[in-house]
């Protein structure tokens, strides 16, 4: 099989530890799309949303979310490749990054899209989260 390699690039100094600009994946592995994910409360009615008015405990929540379905596909924030975010406000700018550092840690940053939209999908969201990660099949995870 061909080797499986993950490869982070910045070009430009002001995008180093925010994202990355490119990422390339090659050889052997699978692809993990996630749905756009906030603070919908998992457990509630649809429309349901946690941290009404704190877009804090929205990101939070929306990626402890995002770490839990990488698990069950065998994945962490270290094999995510894409995240495309929405808010309703773009002043959440600095509390969304903030938020974005502390969940994904030590990890490669991921190419990265930051969106200010009108309205997300249920009244009171105010961030939600667009995820693509890839693993390789032959490791479990993939390496930066």
């Amino acid at each position: 099989m061909p080797n499986f390699e993950k490869r982070n690039y910045n070009y430009s100094e002001w995008t180093k530890g925010r994202f990355s600009e490119v990422v390339t994946i090659s050889g052997p592995g699978k692809m993990i799309f996630l749905a756009g994910v906030g603070a919908e409360d998992e457990n509630g009615t649809i429309g349901a949303i946690l941290h009404k008015g704190d877009i804090s405990g929205q990101c939070r929540y929306a990626f402890d979310k995002v770490k839990r379905l990488l698990e069950r596909q065998q994945a962490t924030v270290a094999d995510i490749v894409k995240i495309v975010a929405y808010v309703t406000d773009v002043r959440f700018y600095g509390d969304y990054f903030k938020c974005l550092a502390e969940a994904l840690g030590d990890a490669p940053r991921p190419a990265h899209t930051f969106l200010n939209i009108n309205q997300l999908a249920h009244p009171g969201m105010l961030v939600e989260v667009d995820v693509t990660a890839v693993v390789n099949l032959e490791a479990g995870t993939i390496a930066s």
